[in-house]
């Protein structure tokens, strides 16, 4: 099959870069198994195998997009799809407000993002587990762990400060983000119970997430997806979070704990040990790799080539959303 990854960003990412770490491995994943890629991305990325087509020089995409393709894969919107000839998808990676439709062939990230806009198709995001570093299960735990864009108050990384600040003798490890920060208004956490890393890269996060007891994620906001929850769970680590969007869907009981309160997330987090860290790593390597991801996308490929779609209607947002949900004391 030939496919054309379409995306406004640089592959591959040296540090996170969540969404474009996904676009990687997926491309990757593709060609180990002899399909034929075409990069539509950043003129300054660098690709090792496949053709790459510098997005800079696309005017107008029903015109200067590649014709000799079975399929089109967007990861990034661009006005006209919808007049395309050749089959196409688009991955909804974020949230899209109230009130914006949607086109048939959106693929959502997990059930629950579908549900939420009324549609049917979704793949689970996946990793290429052999870029990480071989998970140490048996390591002694120091720290819990959180992973995103701290800047970003949806994130909540204030609650995760608060969820260890009330646990006798326990740190938290920060990827993502900084003690002092200008970008989102002038901010300077202080407290010794928090140790800031800033962007990391996939060595760094391995190091701190195998000696970590867990993840702290307690998001305002319906998680589409959530990548540092899988990546956390290969590493043996639980997961103690808001119960909001996918991360029900992505978290078994048996894994972690969910709630939007900080008093219970504070308690659970004491009991991390409760949690088998083999069956974690177990869970994430067979229902998140990129090989999973990249068949179920298959599926949808062939789908839209055979001349259906993958929603049975335009789908949208069905009930308003407030910005942040709740966080409880």
């Amino acid at each position: 099959m030939k496919i054309a990854i379409i995306h406004k960003a640089t592959l591959p990412v040296t540090k996170y870069g969540g969404t474009e770490r996904v676009v990687w491995d997926l491309a990757e994943e593709l060609h180990k198994q002899n399909h034929e890629i075409t990069f539509v991305v950043n003129g300054d990325s660098k690709i090792p195998f496949g053709k790459k087509i510098a997005i800079e020089s696309i005017v107008d995409i029903r015109k200067d997009l590649p014709k000799d393709v079975d399929v089109l894969h967007f990861h990034s919107g661009f006005e006209g799809m919808d007049e395309l000839e050749t089959p196409f998808v688009f991955t909804l990676h974020g949230n899209i407000p109230f009130g914006h439709l949607l086109l048939k062939n959106t693929i959502f990230v997990s059930k629950n993002q579908a549900e939420r806009y009324g549609g049917d198709g979704f793949v689970y995001n996946g990793l290429n587990w052999d870029n990480y570093q071989k998970p140490d299960l048996d390591s002694k735990r120091t720290h819990f762990h959180f992973l995103g864009k701290g800047a970003w108050r949806l994130k909540n990384l204030q609650g995760a400060i608060d969820v260890v600040k009330n646990a006798p003798r326990e740190k938290l490890f920060v990827m993502g983000g900084k003690r002092f920060n200008i970008n989102m208004g002038l901010r300077f956490t202080f407290t010794p119970k928090a140790k800031f890393f800033g962007m990391v890269d996939n060595d760094q996060k391995s190091r701190i997430m195998n000696t970590s007891k867990g993840l702290i994620f307690p998001v305002l906001w319906n998680e589409p997806f959530g990548l540092a929850i899988i990546e956390s769970l290969y590493f043996g680590c639980p997961v103690f979070a808001s119960p909001y969007g996918a991360i029900s869907e992505l978290v078994p009981k048996n894994l972690g704990y969910l709630s939007n309160s900080r008093k219970k997330l504070t308690e659970a987090i004491q009991n991390f040990e409760n949690f088998d860290r083999n069956e974690a790593h177990q869970y994430a390597v067979e229902n998140f790799s990129a090989k999973v991801m990249a068949e179920n996308y298959i599926k949808m490929y062939q789908k839209v080539i055979d001349g259906e779609t993958i929603n049975s209607e335009n789908p949208t947002l069905k009930i308003e959303e407030p910005k942040f949900l709740p966080w409880l004391d």
